[in-house]
């Protein structure tokens, strides 16, 4: 019987959607993103040319960037499960380009906030483009904060010790941006816009804060070069400096600390849950690979999934993958139709997912033996894309720390 979906809901049409995106995603994503993550210098990732390009090019063209826009905007308008769905797809084929292709959308999410006509336009220019000309990336991470963005409703938020480095000054009718992210910044090197998370002077911790969504061509930003990195090598990321950055005011979409609270509130349930559903794809592929193998594995005179110690361990692995995958849709479904979302509900799938993934990965590498650990095999990919998981869009342990401040 192998592998069902508990989910007695779906319709023939997600299931359909699913099919076809396991398919192009698998013939796309998959073999795209070993080959980038081969590849010793992270700029060749990004280089004119690179297949990166391409399968962003292709992606854009199947919709990918605008699945949840509505349709009268040019969007798929998917549902939350459709997408839920999609997005295990992705996990499952390629990590690393997963989490790129989400943040390419940060900007425009936050511009869609706006009801200035020059974000209007932008945004429909986002959804418009099959060329992936217009792409984003999420600059909040600085080199002296990063759980602190986490954290900011903590006994400390008001410290100066934690005010961000970044900082934008109103004058007149615009801000004035100084300051470095940090080469953690997912697409920072190549993103055309970014939804940038910056104090607002007078700063005082984390209280006066705004976001801001930013062409990446103004005068004043400069880049670092791209992390060379353990695992998701397929996604680059890099500094962002910022120098006397004159930034129109309407591109400040959130400067009002209230707003401010709730959107990051919001962007920090999206962000965790979205790696949740990301991260369960990957647990089940690291599974499949490891099923997979020890069908065909022969020790002993029978194939090692005969062996009652593989067994054991393959269920185990099983039960992980499902619980996350339960959670993982649960918090996506809620917080769809809940304002506020349930933060600590989406920390809770975040980590769940992203420690199952490693977690399989590691037994799945166990069963492989010293095949495992042969970079002819996409599991030893796999646990290293699983591994970079447990410390990006916040470490676990911090989160761990910030949604139980939520339980009481």
């Amino acid at each position: 019987m192998g592998l069902v979906d508990l989910d007695i809901s779906l319709t023939e049409e997600q299931k359909t959607i699913r099919k076809e995106a396991r398919k192009f995603l698998m013939e796309v994503w998959r073999p795209a993103a070993i080959q980038l993550d081969k590849l010793a210098d992270p700029r060749d990732v990004i280089a004119k040319g690179s297949i990166y390009w391409d399968v962003m090019r292709e992606s854009y063209r199947q919709g990918y960037h605008r699945m949840r826009y509505p349709k009268a905007m040019g969007g798929l308008e998917l549902d939350t499960l459709t997408g839920t769905l999609l997005s295990e797809e992705m996990g499952y084929a390629a990590a690393d380009l997963a989490i790129s292709m989400g943040c390419h959308g940060f900007p425009y999410t936050f511009a869609r906030l706006s009801d200035k006509p020059e974000l209007t336009k932008l945004v429909q220019q986002f959804i418009e483009d099959n060329d992936a000309k217009f792409t984003g990336c999420w600059a909040i991470t600085e080199p002296d904060h990063g759980s602190d963005w986490i954290l900011w409703q903590g006994e400390h938020s008001s410290s100066p010790k934690v005010t961000p480095q970044v900082r934008a000054v109103k004058k007149g009718k615009e801000f004035i941006i100084n300051g470095q992210k940090s080469a953690w910044v997912s697409n920072g090197t190549i993103a055309s816009h970014a939804a940038l998370f910056t104090a607002i002077e007078p700063a005082v911790g984390m209280t006066n804060c705004g976001i801001a969504v930013v062409p990446l061509d103004l005068p004043g930003i400069t880049r670092g070069k791209p992390l060379n990195k353990l695992g998701q090598r397929a996604l680059n990321q890099g500094e962002i400096f910022f120098d006397d950055v004159h930034l129109p005011e309407e591109y400040m979409v959130c400067q009002d600390p209230v707003m401010y609270s709730m959107f990051a509130e919001a962007t920090l349930a999206g962000a965790n849950a979205g790696m949740g559903t990301t991260f369960v794809g990957c647990a089940l592929s690291a599974f499949d690979e490891a099923v997979q193998y020890c069908q065909q594995r022969v020790q002993g005179g029978k194939v090692i999934f005969e062996h009652q110690t593989v067994k054991t361990k393959l269920f185990d692995m099983f039960i992980s993958v499902e619980a996350a995958r339960s959670l993982a849709r649960r918090v996506s479904a809620y917080n769809a139709v809940t304002i506020p979302p349930a933060l600590h509900y989406s920390i809770a799938s975040k980590i769940m997912a992203t420690e199952a993934a490693f977690r399989v990965a590691s037994q799945a590498i166990q069963l492989f033996g010293g095949y495992g650990l042969s970079k002819e095999f996409v599991i030893e990919k796999i646990f290293r894309d699983a591994r970079a998981a447990m410390i990006e869009d916040g470490v676990n342990e911090t989160l761990a720390l910030a949604g139980a401040d939520r339980l009481r």
